[in-house]
């Protein structure tokens, strides 16, 4: 009875991994424009799923070759963030940061819009790029498609690591998110970190939104995945690029876990109660850097 318990939960645990991994892909996205500009991007979810949505056109309109598609889908939506920055943000900057916010719950609204115009709200069903018959290691099964999400992300994860810790750009959106004013007299544009922030945020958002996409649908509503993600975010902590993969990974394993369980009502609210839970803990997430102000 307990191995076949232990089982069942390795076997939820392996395909939570998938859809975690994903979580942790958007979670950076939120992350990385949170360090630089001090924004909550409300319309990451949205960006995620237009991503898709581009994606699709690329591969199943257009019919292009899924490599080539692929890195337009990745072009397309890196000058998307670029252009929502410049048109959208950049005329805020100065202004209370309630109303940046409110920004972007209004530009959540714009694109989920845009995507039903353009798309439509029937469910699309994304092309997937490997074979769709089951593996099986030692009696656990993993679908192909979420042992390719794990790769991907994992692999993706590990290169925004590298960039942001050795090249010169990622050092540079370090030194923004660390201090605006100083980052300046040393001759960083502040604005150009900015716009590279949405841009690389877009990106992203895109990737996971395609791989998700290849795992569940494409439909405007998958934009809801970014308000899934939020508790990923803060139980990281909301300026913590490891903290949004760490969260990302706890919330899709856990709620997996609950929906095989318990059901899947209960799995749309697993992530919102374990964020209760922590943050009564740990008001700033998992690894998040407390704020201390003297009076």
């Amino acid at each position: 009875m307990i191995w076949d318990f232990l089982g069942n939960i390795l076997q939820l645990t392996i395909s939570g991994l998938a859809v975690g991994s994903i979580y942790s892909l958007v979670a950076l996205g939120f992350v990385i424009i949170y360090k630089a500009t001090d924004v909550f991007n409300f319309a990451q979810g949205e960006l995620m799923t237009l991503g898709a949505f581009i994606g699709y056109f690329f591969i199943v309109q257009l019919h292009i070759p899924i490599v080539w598609a692929f890195l337009l889908t990745l072009l397309a939506t890196a000058i998307i963030g670029l252009i929502t920055e410049e048109l959208f943000f950049r005329p805020m900057v100065g202004e209370p940061i309630f109303s940046v916010i409110m920004v972007t719950v209004g530009l959540s609204v714009f694109l989920k819009g845009v995507i039903g115009f353009s798309w439509g709200y029937m469910i699309k069903k994304f092309p997937t790029f490997v074979s769709e018959d089951p593996l099986s290691f030692h009696g656990f099964i993993i679908a192909p498609v979420h042992l390719t999400a794990i790769v991907v992300a994992g692999l993706l994860i590990l290169i925004f690591a590298t960039f942001f810790k050795f090249s010169t750009l990622g050092i540079g959106m370090r030194a923004v998110a660390n201090d605006q004013d100083a980052s300046m007299l040393m001759g960083i544009s502040v604005r150009r970190i900015f716009g590279l922030s949405w841009a690389i945020s877009a990106v992203v958002a895109a990737i996971g939104g395609v791989l998700l996409s290849t795992i569940t649908y494409l439909h405007p509503s998958s934009s809801f995945v970014g308000i899934k993600v939020f508790p990923a975010v803060v139980l990281g902590g909301l300026d913590s690029i490891t903290g949004a993969i760490v969260g990302g990974i706890l919330i899709g394993v856990i709620e997996n876990i609950a929906g095989g369980y318990l059901g899947g009502d209960v799995k749309e609210i697993t992530s919102f109660i374990i964020l209760i839970a922590i943050l009564m803990i740990k008001p700033y997430g998992l690894f998040g850097k407390e704020e201390i102000e003297r009076v």
